[in-house]
């Protein structure tokens, strides 16, 4: 039986009371120009910038906020990443306390020093990044937007050397979403995690109407081969193009190898396409 449509109208608050965007849970914390601390939930961030050489992410706020306003004054910041035993302090921060309180102080959260920023980190969260500012947006009657350089990434010790499908429940980070009336939160947790395998469509390997405009040595196809379907055609676009600038007439697996330290691509990543 085919499901009925029908169009919504969009109203404010679309992007909460219509469109549901279940989001990581984080806990932002900035410096005042005093150098007092702020520490306030925010959901509201993703990656801008994927390439290990120049990391970035982007974070979205309320332009009267104090985090906002912290992080356009000092050009720093920590992303907090709670996990769901959590919660009760993470809604703590979420209280609309008076400028200049420390809202950490009305937690069990504990401050540590941060690496490369002035802001503190919470010792209680398994992933932290420090973030210095890129970009400041100013929507108009909108949000403010933060492109944010990330400095450092920093993990709880053992967890970065998990398997992603043991750390998701390892680290239990929760999503959440807030109701109509922004007094009520609901939050989701990975303790029932769910494992789906992304198969090969039929002439998979040949990785979705590739066209090699240059002949590549066997090393190199494998490799290529390793590469996720989605993105298999723009590398052999760019390694192709890398290697002819080389003046190469065969693509190698070296090439491929040379055109991601030229991106900035560790080895380690390499590694998993060898």
């Amino acid at each position: 039986m085919a499901r009925k449509k029908e169009e919504i109208k969009i109203r404010p608050f679309w992007y909460s009371d219509i469109w549901l965007f279940p989001k990581l849970i984080t806990i932002i914390t900035s410096l005042d120009k005093q150098g007092r601390v702020n520490a306030a939930p925010y959901s509201h961030i993703m990656q801008y910038d994927v390439m290990a050489k120049n990391p970035r992410m982007i974070v979205g706020f309320r332009q009267e906020s104090h985090s906002f306003e912290n992080i356009c004054a000092t050009g720093e910041f920590v992303v907090n990443c709670p996990s769901a035993d959590y919660l009760d302090d993470m809604m703590e921060t979420a209280r609309f306390w008076p400028e200049g309180v420390n809202e950490l102080d009305h937690t069990r959260f504990t401050m540590i020093p941060s690496r490369k920023v002035k802001p503190p980190s919470i010792e209680e969260c398994p992933q932290i990044a420090e973030c210095t500012v890129d970009q400041i947006i100013h929507l108009e009657k909108s949000s403010g937007i933060i492109i944010a350089n990330i400095e450092a990434i920093v993990m709880d010790e053992g967890l970065a050397d998990m398997d992603r499908a043991e750390r998701i429940p390892a680290m239990n980070l929760p999503v959440g979403l807030g109701d109509q009336s922004r007094r009520y939160y609901y939050h989701c947790t990975t303790e029932n995690m769910t494992m789906h395998e992304l198969a090969e469509p039929p002439g998979g390997q040949q990785g979705g109407k590739i066209k090699m405009t240059m002949p590549w040595d066997e090393q190199g196809t494998a490799a290529l081969m390793e590469v996720p379907v989605a993105l298999r055609k723009m590398v052999c676009e760019q390694v192709e193009e890398f290697a002819a600038k080389k003046g190469a007439a065969t693509v190698t697996s070296q090439h491929m190898r040379d055109m991601a330290n030229e991106y900035g691509i560790d080895a380690d990543l390499m590694a998993r396409f060898e």
